[in-house]
C-alpha cells in the first residue's frame, strides 16, 4: 500500500484491530473505557503493550482517523481532536510554551487569528503577526525566543497560496518549527510535510469529513511531536468522540472523488463570475496542485449590490458560517469567520462588507453559475 495511488490509499486507510470478528468497516467503539481481565493486563496498558484503556486517552476510532490523515499527508503519526481549533492548539502547544514566540501569518482564518493573538498570549506566549507574502518581513520578525512559524497552505478567505519551500528555508536557517493549516487544500492537493513542514493540521469538519455532519480536527507530524500533541489533547480534554471519529473517517474515503469534482466546479464558477460586471474581483488560486486548485471561490461584489438582498435571494444555495460539504454554500466573513477581528485588522487583509466566500459543492456547475448570477443581478440597489 505504501506505493499505491492516493485514490486507492484514501479508501483503504484502516488500522487493523485484534478481534475474533473481522468486519469490513471498522466498528464504532462507543465506549467510555475498556476492560481488563486482571491486574497484569491492566499494567500492560501502562507498559505500552495494550492499546486502549479510557476513551479520553485513546480509542480505536480516533486512532484510526489520526493515522489515516497522517498516511495521506505522508507523516509518521496523527492525532484526532474535538475540532480544528483543538487540533491547532494541540499542535502549537506540542512545540511552544510560555516565554516562547510565534510568528504567524496575518491573513489566517479569523478563529485561528483569535486563538493565536488573544488566547495564546494569555498563556504567556508571544506572537507577532506579519504578511507571509513578504518573506523578508517574516525573517525580520524572528526573535531569540521564536519557536514556530505558523500559516495556512491556502489562506482563508482570499486564497493566497503559501510559498512553503521558502518558509522551510527560513525555519531551517533559524532552527524553528513550521506548522501549516492544510484544510483548504487537503492532502489530495498538497502534502506540506513532504516539502519539509513539521506539523500539518486540518479542520476535518470540512473536506476530510466532507458531509457537514461532524466537528473534528486532526494534527499530524513526526512521532515525537505527535506524542506531545496527544498529551495536550488528553490533558486539555480536547478528545474526539468515537462516533465523530468514525463519521469523519467514513467521509474521508471519498475525499479524492469529492475534491476532484469540487475543484473542477470551482474553477468553472470562478471563470464565469470573472465575466460578471457586478463582481469587482474574483479570488481563485492558479498554482495549488496538478490535481486542482481547491473548492473555494471568494468574490468581492460591486458597491451597487444590496448585500442583504443578495443573501436573501440565493435560492437553493444556503448561507452558513462554515465550508467543505458536498453542497454549495456561501459565507459572509465580516460577520462570521472574521467577526472577532477589529476594523483595522479586517481592513488590513481586505475583508469588507462586499466580500463573500463561496464553498463549491458537487452539483452541476451550470446550476451554480446560473443561481449566483441571478442573485447578483437581482440584488442591485
Amino acid at each position: 500500500m505504501s506505493h499505491s495511488s492516493f485514490e486507492t490509499r484514501v479508501v483503504h486507510n484502516k488500522i487493523e484491530q485484534e478481534s475474533a470478528v473481522h468486519s469490513k468497516s471498522t466498528p464504532i467503539y462507543q465506549t467510555s473505557s475498556f476492560t481488563f481481565k486482571d491486574l497484569d493486563h491492566l499494567e500492560s496498558y501502562y507498559e505500552g503493550e495494550t492499546a486502549f484503556s479510557y476513551s479520553r486517552e485513546n480509542n480505536p476510532n480516533t486512532e484510526e482517523l489520526g493515522q489515516a490523515v497522517a498516511n495521506l499527508e505522508g507523516t509518521e503519526a496523527g492525532v484526532a481532536a474535538s475540532s480544528g481549533t483543538s487540533a491547532i492548539l494541540a499542535g502549537i502547544l506540542a512545540v511552544v510554551q510560555a516565554g516562547d514566540h510565534i510568528v504567524a501569518a496575518e491573513d489566517l482564518y479569523g478563529g485561528t487569528y483569535n486563538l493565536i493573538t488573544k488566547e495564546l498570549t494569555s498563556f504567556g506566549i508571544e506572537v507577532t503577526v506579519v504578511s507571509f507574502a513578504d518573506q523578508k518581513a517574516v525573517e525580520q520578525a524572528i526573535q531569540e525566543n521564536t519557536k514556530l512559524l505558523y500559516t495556512e497552505s491556502v489562506s482563508n478567505p482570499f486564497l493566497r497560496v503559501e510559498d512553503l519551500g521558502g518558509l522551510v528555508k527560513i525555519a531551517r536557517k533559524h532552527g524553528l518549527f513550521t506548522m501549516v493549516d492544510n484544510t483548504f487544500a487537503t492532502p489530495y492537493l498538497l502534502q506540506p510535510c513532504k516539502q519539509g513542514i513539521d506539523i500539518v493540521v486540518h479542520s476535518a469538519t470540512k473536506y476530510i469529513g466532507g458531509h457537514s455532519d461532524v466537528t473534528s480536527g486532526v494534527v499530524a507530524g513526526s512521532k515525537e511531536i505527535m506524542e506531545q500533541a496527544k498529551r495536550k489533547v488528553i490533558s486539555l480534554g480536547a478528545n474526539l468522540s468515537p462516533y465523530e471519529a468514525w463519521l469523519t473517517q467514513r467521509g474521508a474515503k471519498t475525499l479524492a472523488l469529492r475534491m476532484k469534482q469540487q475543484s473542477a466546479n470551482a474553477m468553472e464558477v470562478a471563470e464565469s463570475l470573472q465575466q460578471e460586471e457586478l463582481v469587482e474581483r474574483v479570488y481563485y488560486p492558479e498554482h495549488v496542485s496538478e490535481n486542482g486548485h481547491g473548492a473555494i471561490v471568494t468574490i468581492e461584489l460591486s458597491r451597487e449590490i444590496d448585500i442583504e438582498k443578495f443573501f436573501r435571494s440565493l435560492g437553493w444555495i444556503q448561507l452558513t458560517p462554515t465550508l467543505g460539504g458536498v453542497e454549495t454554500t456561501v459565507s459572509y466573513p465580516i460577520k462570521t469567520s472574521h467577526r472577532t477581528l477589529t476594523d483595522e485588522e479586517r481592513n488590513k487583509i481586505g475583508v469588507n462588507d462586499y466580500v463573500v466566500r463561496l464553498s463549491i459543492g458537487i452539483e452541476d456547475p451550470a446550476d451554480m453559475v446560473s443561481q449566483f448570477k441571478e442573485s447578483i443581478t437581482g440584488s442591485v440597489k
